[in-house]
């Protein structure tokens, strides 16, 4: 009978450990640019597919922060990101270490 319990747990466990995997990373993002930030993307390095603007209809002025969550169920804190300014001039981060909690200034 304790066998049963203890294989039941297990199978329980490895159920539910990918669930821990799939939390969302959220972090504050900073504009300390001078310029205002018109759209965010982020993706898996090397995907090079953006998806939609994280920020919508938003901007971010120059100054301002702003809470970004990324939930795309990944076991790393690993990301591409691409920032469009309002002149319309666009930089690409690669590979940024990015974990949840953290901030992140762009200066």
């Amino acid at each position: 009978m304790h066998l049963r319990r203890w294989v039941s747990f297990v199978a329980l466990t490895l159920l539910l450990t990918p669930l821990a995997w799939a939390e969302p990373v959220t972090f504050t993002l900073t504009n300390s640019t001078g310029a205002t930030i018109m759209e965010f993307y982020a993706s898996p390095p090397g995907v090079n597919d953006w998806e939609e603007d994280i920020l919508g209809e938003e901007v971010l002025e120059s100054g301002d922060s702003v809470i970004i969550t990324i939930g795309d169920s990944r076991d790393d804190c690993d990301y591409d990101f691409l920032v469009v300014y309002d002149d319309e001039s666009e930089v690409q981060f690669d590979e940024m270490a990015i974990c949840d909690g953290e901030e992140w200034v762009i200066e």
